[in-house]
């Protein structure tokens, strides 16, 4: 059998497979170069930028968890002008779409952020992560409530004429009213989900482990509530999903594919095997020829229920 097209388009952002890797998971795409073709995937999202850098929070901020891990990093990150000056130029030297992933604490710095990446031509598009407090309205998390959430991305969708992909939070009572407002308001692309609440506490000290107390559980253990939100989702808008949590395995992504995504991002797997989603990737394109399926597309959202 000939090769099956693997290639996705992801609100006009052409790939050459489905497989991205998750903000936070993959440093800037360059500290990856030494382990994976960073050319066989099918995009590079970078950690979150915000517009001046971050120190992020104390430590302990990581801790193994049953399944996966809990981190409080805290959104480190160099800030938009030292991207563009030591992360960007790499960057510019490799044959695959970079999507920045971006958050601001107020929505003027959503639209700030926004406004720069706009100029920055070797961006192919933006994610906003809206999993984070609006710290002029009492600390709101602007991915918990539609309104907020819809501000967001209107402000953002103004700011950019960049593809835009908004990555919704699981700590939500109704993810599809949240998907809805996202898409009402001018996302083009979702993705699902970013991580969900939990802590950890060490009996011996009485005190929680991480030095936050809370942090964001990703890893295995997740997969089965993202699996199902990105099921609802997928019956409730019209826009290419993207599937995130807990995907370890090329047959993890297949199902993320079956229950409606048109793409997935590899996050944790990265710090297990930083040839994760190159791997992932060749193993999907295997499984296709297996089963004789011509195209990557003839899968999506092809669960029967």
């Amino acid at each position: 059998m000939t090769k099956p097209n693997m290639s996705v388009e992801i609100a006009g952002i052409k790939m050459r497979n489905p497989v991205m890797t998750a903000s936070g998971t993959f440093g800037y795409g360059r500290e990856f170069a030494d382990y994976m073709d960073l050319e066989s995937i099918g995009a590079i999202i970078t950690k979150g930028l915000s517009l001046r850098p971050k120190a992020g929070n104390n430590t302990p901020r990581i801790v193994e968890t049953p399944g996966g891990m809990l981190n409080a990093i805290g959104l480190q990150n160099v800030g938009i002008d030292a991207f563009i000056t030591t992360k960007l130029p790499f960057l510019r030297t490799v044959d695959t779409p970079v999507i920045v992933n971006l958050y601001g604490n107020s929505l003027e710095e959503y639209g700030e952020l926004a406004a720069r990446i706009d100029d920055l031509a070797e961006v192919s598009g933006v994610e906003v992560n809206i999993s984070c407090p609006n710290v002029k309205q009492g600390g709101i998390v602007f991915g918990t409530d539609p309104a907020a959430a819809a501000q967001v991305v209107g402000l953002v969708r103004k700011s950019t004429s960049k593809p835009l992909i908004v990555k919704l939070s699981p700590n939500v009572t109704d993810v599809v009213a949240m998907a809805r407002a996202c898409v009402d308001a001018g996302a083009e692309a979702l993705s699902l989900i970013n991580t969900l609440t939990g802590m950890a506490i060490d009996i011996n000290s009485r005190r929680p482990v991480l030095a936050n107390i809370t942090g964001g559980l990703s890893g295995p253990a997740i997969k089965p509530v993202a699996l199902r939100m990105v099921w609802q989702v997928s019956r409730a808008v019209k826009v290419p999903l993207i599937g995130i949590g807990g995907i370890m395995s090329a047959t993890d992504a297949l199902e993320f594919i079956l229950a409606g995504a048109t793409a997935v991002q590899v996050g944790t797997a990265n710090f297990l095997n930083p040839a994760a989603a190159e791997e992932i990737a060749a193993g999907m394109e295997s499984w296709l020829v297996e089963k004789g399926v011509k195209e990557i597309g003839e899968l999506v959202g092809a669960l029967k229920c």
